[in-house]
């Protein structure tokens, strides 16, 4: 579709739809004019509009009358997140999605803390949730697609509510992740994966390339920089990334810090703003930089200045009028030239703790405050002055709190407290239409071809599945040529990429090189083909690939595993893990032990969590009503640590903590309150094998999951050892082998040995 005609979306959008969390510009500045500069929540305020239940951490954004938000809702064991919608004038809750919070560390009172995204063109607006969710809903609530990021991709979710919001640019939706599935996305780092914004089917993925240090959730911002339409997103691992937006090739990284960059970066011509709150090479916390993304030199972009010591941790800069106004996580707002850098212009303090962006509009800041207060400032070049300031009152003990960014559409502001979600503004909404400023152009595209890319870029596929691939060219600035002609064939997985800060491990003496994909094509040559996977092996990974002359395309293909299955390992070869398993490669590995089996290690020479502490999805998301068994092993090191081991099905894990000689049921581990969770104490030896078995089903609208352990070798128990019943089941999730090496110090410190035998995954029986 022509370039044209998306800008034109977004000009007409401007008047009455905030579709990003930052804004239509995706800079946290607003064009709308005559907005309220005194507020308060006395019903009798000619500004106050409505204040609705809602429970939740996110900003609003807007789409045709419509408030879209993700929070949580429900107490105890109903307790689940959830996506709603608001009527724009009047608060009214038109309709609401829950769903179940599992696989993650992230505790009840962090959820929701993702933004939506909306999409003016086909009406569609996205979410990301806690457990890795990505949900596309029309206006009325019906999902159009879904994706499960964590079961599919290895998504990690974090800790402290880090987790990542989509955007939109032209057809694809956009999101930055923490991850590692397979193949080249084996280890853990920064990624991006682009998705047609219609079907869910993923366009490509960007690397950042660096050592992964902590989980982030900077925000894409996208724009013409250097004369390449470019992507650019901070990441766990002290960077900033610039990405060719319609391909995902890597233009140029620029690190600047050790930790994660939180914050979305601001553009304007060719210049980019960002900031971070970690630890820098001098002792000091805190860093803003200026760069400029037309002059780059080694690969990199030419730094134009940078100031110490503004902890930007959690809110991301403002720029207008020559100005960035920038919050530290303290609660107080800096003005810096945006072209000379620091010292600031000047500095106020208007609260205790940050979490919320500033937004500028009609020559004032618009701000939350995590302690309870909704502040308008009044901000120019020389100074900032207060307008108004608004404290919201907490339930008994607990306090109100205020995460979100506001939200602006047709005179009236819209954002969340813990609580509620509130609107100020006229009683009857103002439509204006103020255009938003011209970026920097584009060229036409060219004719000579510089990059092939394959659409769909990764599939997930089960035996016997076919699809059609089809080869598109660009040219070197990214912009899209259109079909070409390419000739197809079936090849292997990449191997593991190891990045910029780590040390490759020597390759296995005598490994043998991936199979080339099991399948059929059914035109080698051509602007499309069609795949098609064979019925055996069982689980199966590879990739099709596209040749143009020198240039070449790839596809990422997984074939999960259908059920009954079953995995003795005999047949993996040593150092490799089994064909369609996700987040399996670099944390478990096939082993022949001394008495000559041959069974799946946890790996234990690594304290990082991203290593130390694994799921192995075996089966597609979509599995339901299935039981899975397997034997299990730990040994004991320094005479204090065990490992964990367990199983899980439809999102519900049966795991054996060694350290606390416990046998646990549940499906949100980080919640030792609300939702189902059964514990009970058991004696689990080291040195010694168990199996351990878990079935999971839906009867009657109500999840019954069961779970036994029970020395290898010995007779299956005719009882259950633990139960529990789930008013609101999860009815379908992948398979998993669940693994933690507790007291792991370092390869000469290793934690405990654990291992995995003997995996049968069978179809419950029908009742």
């Amino acid at each position: 579709m022509n370039r044209n005609f998306f800008v034109l979306l977004a000009l007409l959008a401007v008047a009455a739809d905030w579709t990003y969390w930052r804004g239509p510009e995706q800079n946290g500045v607003c064009r709308e004019t005559n907005l309220p500069e005194n507020v308060s929540l006395k019903k009798d305020d000619p500004n106050f509009r409505f204040a609705v239940p809602y429970s939740g951490l996110s900003t609003p954004v807007i789409l045709k009358g419509r408030v879209f938000l993700i929070g949580r809702t429900g107490e105890g064991i109903t307790q689940q997140e959830c996506v709603q919608a608001f009527d724009a004038e009047t608060g009214k809750l038109l309709w609401e999605h829950k769903f179940n919070v599992w696989h993650t560390d992230i505790v009840d009172d962090r959820l929701g803390f993702t933004n939506m995204v909306g999409d003016v063109e086909t009406g569609l607006v996205y979410a990301h949730t806690t457990s890795g969710m990505l949900y596309a809903y029309d206006l009325d609530g019906k999902i159009v697609w879904q994706r499960s990021l964590t079961e599919e991709f290895g998504r990690v979710s974090g800790y402290g509510g880090r987790v990542t919001s989509p955007v939109i640019d032209e057809d694809k939706l956009i999101l930055p992740l923490a991850n590692a599935s397979w193949g080249e996305q084996t280890i853990g780092g920064t990624r991006l994966v682009a998705m047609d914004k219609r079907t869910g089917q993923v366009v490509w993925w960007g690397e950042g390339g660096y050592q992964i240090k902590d989980t982030f959730y900077s925000t894409p911002k996208v724009a013409v920089v250097n004369g390449i339409r470019t992507l650019f997103c901070g990441g766990g691992d002290g960077c900033i990334h610039a990405f060719k937006v319609r391909t995902g090739e890597k233009l140029w990284s620029y690190k600047f810090g050790d930790g994660a960059v939180n914050c979305a970066p601001v553009v304007q011509g060719n210049k980019i703003w960002i900031g971070h709150g970690e630890e820098n090479e001098d002792n000091t916390q805190g860093r803003l930089i200026c760069l400029d993304g037309a002059e780059l030199s080694d690969g990199k972009p030419k730094l134009l200045w940078q100031y110490d010591t503004v902890k930007v941790k959690f809110a991301s800069p403002v720029l207008h009028d020559g100005i960035l106004y920038v919050c530290d996580e303290a609660g107080k707002l800096f003005a810096f030239d945006a072209d000379k850098g620091g010292p600031p212009l000047w500095e106020y303090s208007y609260g205790k703790a940050t979490k919320g962006s500033p937004i500028w509009a009609d020559g004032k800041i618009y701000i939350t405050e995590v302690d309870s207060r909704f502040h308008i400032l009044k901000v120019d070049r020389k100074e900032c002055s207060p307008l108004c300031s608004v404290r919201f009152r907490g339930k008994g003990v607990v306090p109100t709190e205020l995460h979100g960014t506001v939200a602006i559409s047709q005179g009236r502001i819209y954002f969340t407290t813990t609580n509620q979600l509130v609107c100020f503004g006229p009683k009857e909404p103002i439509k204006t239409a103020n255009e938003i400023p011209a970026s920097l152009k584009e060229d036409p595209a060219g004719t000579e071809l510089a990059h092939v890319q394959i659409y769909p870029a990764d599939l997930t596929l089960k035996p016997g599945e076919t699809i059609q691939l089809k080869a598109i060219g660009y040219d070197k600035h990214g912009r899209k040529i259109g079909p070409i002609k390419a000739q197809w064939e079936l090849a292997g997985m990449r191997p593991p990429v190891f990045p910029i800060g780590m040390k490759a491990p020597p390759p296995t003496p005598g490994a043998p090189t991936p199979p080339a994909l099991a399948g059929e094509l059914s035109s080698k040559e051509g602007e499309t083909t069609t795949l098609t996977i064979a019925k055996m092996p069982p689980g199966q990974f590879g990739r099709v690939l596209a040749r143009v002359g020198k240039l070449q395309g790839a596809a990422r293909v997984r074939v999960t595993p259908p059920l009954p299955y079953r995995m003795d390992f005999d047949k993996v070869p040593e150092g490799r893990t089994p064909g369609g398993w996700v987040n399996t490669m670099g944390k478990f590995a096939v082993v022949k032990l001394a008495d000559g089996s041959v069974v799946l290690r946890k790996r234990n020479d690594s304290p990082s969590p991203l290593v130390a502490r694994a799921n192995a999805y075996i089966t597609a998301f979509d599995s339901s009503d299935y039981t899975i068994q397997v034997d299990v092993y730990s040994s004991k090191v320094r005479d204090t640590h065990m490992g964990d081991v367990g199983i899980g099905a439809n999102r519900y894990m049966l795991t054996l903590i060694g350290n606390d000689q416990e046998l646990r049921l549940n499906t949100w581990d980080a919640m030792d309150r609300g939702r189902v969770k059964v514990r009970q104490p058991f004696a689990f030896e080291p040195n010694k094998w168990y199996t351990m078995k878990l079935m999971a089903t839906v009867v009657e609208g109500k999840g019954i999951v069961q779970g036994k352990v029970w020395p290898r070798g010995e007779p299956e128990p005719e009882k259950w050892t633990v139960e529990l019943e789930d008013p609101v089941p999860n009815d379908s999730g992948a398979a998993v082998l669940y693994g933690f090496a507790n007291g792991t110090i370092s390869a000469k410190q290793p934690g405990p040995e654990m291992y995995y035998d003997n995996l049968k995954i069978t179809p419950n029986a029908k009742k």
